[in-house]
């Protein structure tokens, strides 16, 4: 005894007619956005960056009692970690700026915004916990003359500085991995 089972059929549909290249190109790249690595706002961002995580450290380091306070020990860490960062992203920003090279991948991305969560987060730490130790200085225990405030109070506002200038990189590098 035979079956009868239907069969299915296949009715082949055409695909709809290529469009000319001009009018529909395949890939289209983001524009470059100022502030993104490989782009001169981004090598400005990173340079501004260093120059204020160099000026907090040499301000804090300019004074003899800073170790005795963890908070402005931790200004210094966090304001070498800034300043390494953002140097060495400044070269390869350079590199990339030089040689005409994209740094948008996704792995390159992931790192660079990683590591400026990191130093934002660190630097502003730091740097609200310096400033709430020299208020404490300052005005609560009139201690001043005894203590260098004025450069604890110009550490700090480097710091502050430094992680405004971080902000929109990290945010910059977020948005464009979230686009990916």
């Amino acid at each position: 005894m035979e079956m009868f089972v239907s069969r299915p059929a296949v009715h082949p549909v055409e695909a709809p007619p290529l469009a000319d290249a001009a009018e529909n190109p395949l890939g289209v790249r983001m524009k470059d956005v100022q502030g993104m690595p490989g782009t001169p706002g981004g090598l400005a961002l990173r340079l501004v960056q260093f120059a204020f995580a160099v000026a907090a450290l040499g301000v804090m380091t300019s004074t003899s009692d800073f170790p005795s306070v963890t908070a402005f020990c931790s200004l210094v860490a966090a304001a070498i970690l800034q300043s390494l960062w953002s140097i060495s992203l400044a070269f390869l920003d350079v590199y990339a700026l030089l040689v005409r090279r994209c740094l948008r991948n996704r792995r390159a991305l992931c790192w660079f915004t990683i590591g400026d969560g990191i130093t934002a987060t660190l630097t502003f730490a730091s740097a609200c916990a310096s400033a709430g130790i020299t208020v404490l200085i300052s005005n609560d225990l009139n201690l001043c003359s005894e203590n260098h405030c004025t450069s604890f109070e110009t550490a700090a506002a480097m710091a502050f500085i430094g992680w405004f200038a971080v902000s929109p990189s990290f945010l910059l590098n977020l948005w464009s991995l979230a686009c990916r």
